[in-house]
């Protein structure tokens, strides 16, 4: 062997093998999107996204009624959170309602169907009793409760057609008869007519149109045919062009769809029109809380129907995208407990809640963006009105019981372990106790014991 010129031997490398290729490096994208995927799948998701949507919406909602009704109780000579009060109090029974409601089993919300029904026709035919029924803003819809407090029956009538129209629908599909169109409108659609009828009586054209898509979402799950559908939705368009038609005030909402200026026809577009002015003032990020120039006597209704124009005006951009994301998430939680539910009650009324608060949500935000005639509607859980957010709460809370009501939610929560009110553990180990929000398991027993 040849040495090295230090006189050393030379030092002899290993030879390297071919070099073995590492585990893939994985796309933070797409593990991203996996485990968003995987948590949007998990049992409790709807739970959560409807506790937590609701929850969010109406504290959201108690906060800008107390911004956009301030201006207009001052000008009534009342004190400045007069009308914030008032909804802090109707928000306060609608969470008793709400936690009533998701407390309650699946029998008791059936039996309830009859009674809320029977007392929203009874309400609903006082309304035109003179002396008792009064006109608010042309409408003849409220009930004097005595003081500045008043109740509108018809929201109630929402609930009941939820309800009953359920329950009915229900008990048909046990009996198979839902495969006759016979059975599937009598008495579904006559019962919705009823109730259309006195709400119509009234002149509430916007209660009247929620109504509407309710009876259409509760037929569309029940499966009704597509002639049949067609059929019941071409009689209530026709029925509502006839009623838009002889109406001034109606034809007046439709001819301000698209304007600009309030002065610029015939009809005066003040309303929608400031609307528009409020969003597009708003920008990104609004001009701040409580800095709105149209609630200075430039918009009416600001903190009921128009409550989402002051809300683009003070929190821009960024507070109306984030309504509207609630109330997507909502709606997308109550369609997943109807689709995943094999209870035929659980179906249709988590359905016919869903309709009910997606149509009102999408018509009122409609209205205002200038995309639809303004129908009067509040919008669902956010603007002022007790007697609006007080049969919402409870249909919130409806849904709330039907997600528990999963049999993986059920397993998931009372699988989960208590954050507080944990004891410490001493010299022996006692056996766990599991609370859980539907019930507490017993204590576990060993072995030995009998």
């Amino acid at each position: 062997m040849t040495g090295s010129r230090t006189g050393r031997p030379p030092v002899r490398r290993a030879v390297r093998g071919p070099a073995v290729p590492g585990p893939p490096r994985e796309n933070p994208l797409r593990t991203l999107v996996t485990r968003a995927r995987r948590a949007w799948d998990r049992p409790l998701t709807a739970y959560y996204l409807i506790l937590g949507g609701s929850a969010l919406i109406t504290v959201l909602g108690l906060v800008m009624v107390y911004s956009a009704s301030q201006i207009t109780a001052l000008q009534m000579s009342l004190p400045g959170s007069y009308f914030f009060r008032k909804q802090l109090l109707a928000a306060g029974i609608g969470c008793v309602l709400l936690l009533a409601a998701s407390r309650m089993p699946v029998k008791l919300h059936r039996a309830l169907a009859y009674p809320i029904l029977a007392g929203a026709v009874v309400l609903m035919a006082l309304v035109q009793v003179p002396g008792i029924g009064v006109a608010v803003n042309g409408n003849q819809n409220w009930i004097a409760l005595g003081g500045s407090f008043q109740l509108q029956p018809s929201e109630f009538g929402k609930l009941a057609l939820v309800l009953w129209g359920a329950d009915l629908l229900a008990r048909k599909q046990d009996k198979r008869l839902l495969s006759q169109w016979k059975h599937m409108l009598v008495p579904l659609v006559p019962a919705a007519f009823m109730l259309l009828g006195l709400i119509m009586l009234g002149g509430d054209m916007g209660t009247a149109i929620i109504l509407t898509a309710i009876l259409f979402g509760l037929l569309w799950l029940a499966g009704a045919p597509t002639r049949l559908f067609v059929g019941v939705l071409s009689i209530a368009a026709l029925l509502g062009a006839i009623l838009i038609r002889t109406s001034p005030n109606r034809m007046a909402r439709l001819t301000c769809l698209g304007e600009t200026e309030p002065q610029s026809g015939p009809v005066d577009c003040w309303q929608a029109v400031h609307g528009i002015y409020a969003l597009a003032s708003g920008g990104i990020f609004g001009s701040g809380l409580g800095a709105s120039v149209e609630k200075w006597g430039q918009l009416p209704e600001a903190h009921t129907d128009f409550i989402f124009a002051i809300t683009g005006e003070e929190l821009g951009l960024a507070g109306t995208l984030s309504v509207l994301a609630l109330f997507a998430a909502l709606g997308y939680a109550g369609i997943r407990v109807a689709g995943r539910t094999e209870d035929p009650f659980v179906r249709y009324a988590a359905g016919g809640v869903t309709t009910w608060i997606t149509a009102q949500a999408v018509i009122n935000i409609g209205a205002v963006l200038g995309l639809l005639p303004i129908a009067g509607v509040p919008l669902p859980l956010f603007s002022y009105g007790g007697s609006a957010l007080l049969p919402t709460m409870f249909a919130i809370g409806l849904l709330i019981a039907f997600a528990r009501e999963d049999p993986a939610a059920r397993m998931a929560l009372a699988m989960r372990q208590p954050r507080f009110g944990r004891k410490r553990s001493g010299g022996s180990q006692r056996p766990r106790r599991w609370n859980t929000m539907r019930r507490r398991a017993p204590v576990a027993r060993s072995s030995g014991e009998r």
